[in-house]
């Protein structure tokens, strides 16, 4: 089983790994965040790495990590509601096969085709794990 740890960056590894305090989550971490999700809701990827790194008092989440750990959950079934995680302006994950019929199958309406399907009303629709 993984745990998260915390991996201190000293130098930047790219724009999306500055210096700073990293979290390297676990799956069962984000299961317990995803699972608190309310049906009907969704979160967002940039607010559950950042709930998590508060969590862990880390300055971020690793954001290859957490999409892995994502797809795992979905791989896995119904684990916990992955498929109310969408990315931060509201459009759905391409790698996560099925999200738009799950959306929908509990009244979350999803408009466009591909990568560019959103979730129609996404402010309103927002969930914050607080």
């Amino acid at each position: 089983m993984k745990t998260p740890h915390v991996k201190v960056l000293t130098t930047p590894k790219g724009p999306a790994y500055p210096a700073g305090r990293m979290l390297i989550s676990s799956p069962d971490d984000i299961a317990a965040v995803v699972a608190s999700v309310p049906e009907g809701r969704v979160l967002t990827l940039g607010s559950l790495r950042a709930h998590l790194a508060a969590r862990h008092h880390a300055d971020y989440t690793c954001p290859l990590t957490t999409g892995i750990f994502l797809r795992d959950l979905a791989a896995v079934g119904p684990v916990a509601p992955w498929w109310r995680v969408v990315r931060d302006n509201g459009a759905l994950i391409d790698k996560l096969p099925g999200q738009a019929e799950r959306l929908a199958a509990e009244g979350v309406a999803v408009a466009g085709r591909g990568k560019a399907k959103r979730v129609e009303g996404f402010d309103a629709r927002q969930w914050d794990p607080g």
